[in-house]
């Protein structure tokens, strides 16, 4: 397999970005959404994102797109505002191939550049162990779980928090706090 085009999603992304999305919520746990969300709504997040000035990136594999993965506020409380809770969805076609962990090293790389200071995954399903991984392999640590906080296809699932300091993290005070 090449290698990922990594690039800026656009509006005209969002028709592959809704249908990669549908199938999570739909067959997976990664989300614990219960309804797939329409293009419209999917428009409205993404354009929510692109206004807070948030990164939001498609990967492509022989010119289709095969995931994303957007970084948002954590929490909306000033407070939070150096720290960015991210997203990886893919294709389930291209799962262990990768990609994932090259759209998070992008993601990282591009949160980083804008002054973020620390990445917190909120990682859907325990035994998301893909997900869990490629978040391990790109330097998150584990931080914690929280047992039993989503009922989804009849069962209780986890979230596994994870937590990446981005640039110099808690080391210093950012210029323009």
């Amino acid at each position: 397999m090449s290698a990922p085009e990594i690039r800026p999603a656009t509006e005209a992304d969002l028709p592959a970005i809704t249908a990669i999305y549908d199938h999570a919520v739909r067959k997976g746990t990664a989300t614990f959404e219960l309804v797939p969300p329409d293009l419209a709504e999917m428009t409205r997040r993404f354009r929510a994102l692109a206004d807070g000035g948030y990164p939001y990136l498609v990967a492509l594999l022989e010119g289709s797109i095969a995931g994303y993965a957007y970084a948002g506020a954590y929490r909306p409380r000033p407070a939070y505002r150096f720290t960015v809770e991210n997203s990886i969805y893919l294709d389930p076609a291209v799962h262990r191939r990768g990609v994932g962990q090259q759209l998070l090293k992008r993601l990282i790389a591009e949160c980083e550049a804008l002054g973020f200071r620390q990445m917190i995954a909120v990682i859907g399903d325990s035994a998301n162990a893909g997900s869990i991984g490629v978040h391990a392999r790109c330097g998150f640590q584990m931080i914690g779980t929280h047992p039993s906080v989503g009922l989804k296809f009849g069962r209780w699932l986890d979230t596994v928090m994870m937590q990446l300091a981005l640039g110099e993290g808690a080391t210093t005070i950012p210029s323009d706090s």
